[in-house]
């Protein structure tokens, strides 16, 4: 079955970095496209990157541009996404996201806390 497993998040001061990992199970990763979302607390879930089947096509959000990085490794069935000069406002668990023939596919998400 198709499974989406994300790690690598946890507690980074102001100005540092974590890189995140979504390992994918179940299907042929490098068919498509895979997205990063998060949700901070009292918030909707919003978009943060994704990148296409090959890699060739990323799309950032303009709140995390410039800041964060999304790559994958097919061969690894990974996605990964390096998130520099972290702050407060970054703060939320991170989920990706593959839809595969319609159906959305969650993984159980990650927290990311930035804080002094």
């Amino acid at each position: 079955q198709v499974q989406l497993v994300e790690s690598g998040g946890g507690l980074v001061q102001p100005g540092g970095s974590l890189r995140l990992s979504c390992a994918a199970s179940g299907f042929t990763l490098d068919r498509y496209a895979i997205g990063w979302f998060r949700q901070a607390p009292g918030k909707e879930r919003e978009g943060v990157s994704c990148i296409s089947s090959s890699g060739g096509n990323r799309y950032y959000a303009d709140s995390v541009k410039g800041r964060f990085t999304i790559s994958r490794d097919n061969a690894k069935n990974t996605v990964y996404l390096q998130m520099n000069s972290l702050t407060p406002e970054d703060t939320a668990v991170y989920y990706c996201n593959a839809v595969i023939t319609i159906v959305n596919y969650w993984g159980p998400g990650t927290q990311v806390t930035v804080s002094s």
